[in-house]
């Protein structure tokens, strides 16, 4: 398949045009939930990052709690994926600040887990060089572990 290109000038152009329309769109079919992506924006005002997984916890859930008072939970939730090709994630998946109903039963390894959250990268130092390291992980703004559904 031959990919097309629009050249510079015709793109302002496009994107114009499509701005005009949007500030045209009906409410019904411009806002979404205020709770998960703008606060009442408009979708094309705002980048969106938005995760939907749903898995298997792999290992027993890590609780660490903070000096400042903070508490979190960690989950490492395994994902099969069978396209374009077979594979297993493993996905880390952190809950800032859960209630102490979960901290005392967080689930356990093999239970189901659903998670919708964001997408994070975070970066720390090396400590052998100058150089850093990253991870991507999931922060997670509601989970369900072992059917106990949680806000975070």
């Amino acid at each position: 398949m031959e990919r097309t290109s629009i050249p510079e000038d015709d793109w302002a152009d496009n994107n114009s045009a499509d701005d005009a329309s949007a500030d045209n769109a009906s409410a019904d079919d411009a806002w979404i939930d205020d709770d998960w992506a703008g606060h009442g924006r408009r979708m094309g005002d705002e980048d969106l990052n938005v995760v939907i997984l749903r898995g298997r916890v792999v290992a027993e859930p890590e609780i660490r709690r903070f000096d400042s008072g903070a508490v979190l939970i960690r989950y490492l939730a395994t994902v099969r994926v069978k396209k374009p090709r077979p594979r297993l994630d493993v996905i880390p998946v952190y809950l800032w600040d859960p209630p102490e109903s979960l901290v005392q039963r967080p689930g356990s390894s093999h239970d189901r887990i659903w998670v919708l959250g964001s997408v994070q990268r975070r970066f720390w130092p090396m400590a052998t060089n100058d150089r850093s390291r990253s991870r991507i992980e999931v922060i997670a703004q509601r989970i369900d572990v072992g059917g106990s559904t949680v806000l975070g």
